[in-house]
């Protein structure tokens, strides 16, 4: 039974294509994962490449070191073809046809705009900025400007 071939990996410097016959596949140092590389620093589960709407992309799963695609830290991005995929120090080059005519900005419509918040409040670490017109909580103990005009009163 043949399955069909949407593309393949290609190692940078030699070595066999890795074909990608599935539309998500796990790259990882697990025994379970669809490419498995057994190498100390790839991660257990390192990430993943999904094939969506005739366009191969890659996402991050929480990786120690990380991945770049073209030379940049990415947490994911849309891949084009011939683009080079770093996974841990281990280049590839990705090799497939896109299978649609769609935009590239439509395929990212779902997906998440990972500079629109900063890092700090991402991470939990600081708190989104209040608008102007939000009254800010009052301190234990301390009276409004309203509170003091009522008690006059």
């Amino acid at each position: 039974m043949s399955q069909a071939c949407n593309g393949e990996l290609i190692p940078v410097g030699g070595g066999d294509p890795i074909p990608l016959i599935r539309p998500t596949l796990t790259i990882g140092r697990r025994e379970s994962c669809d490419i498995c590389m057994r190498f100390p620093n790839v991660s257990g589960l390192h990430c993943e490449l999904v094939f969506k709407d005739g366009h191969w992309a890659i996402r991050d799963l929480g990786s120690t070191n990380g991945i770049k695609v073209n030379g940049v830290r990415v947490q994911k991005k849309v891949l084009h073809p011939r683009d080079t995929i770093t996974i841990a120090k281990r280049h590839f080059t990705i090799e497939y046809v896109p299978t649609t005519v769609q935009r590239l900005e439509e395929i990212l419509e779902d997906e998440e705009d990972v500079l629109s918040q900063p890092l700090l409040e991402r991470a939990g670490l600081a708190r989104p900025p209040r608008d102007e017109d939000t009254p800010r909580p009052r301190k234990r103990g301390r009276k409004s400007l309203e509170d003091e005009e009522d008690a006059e009163e």
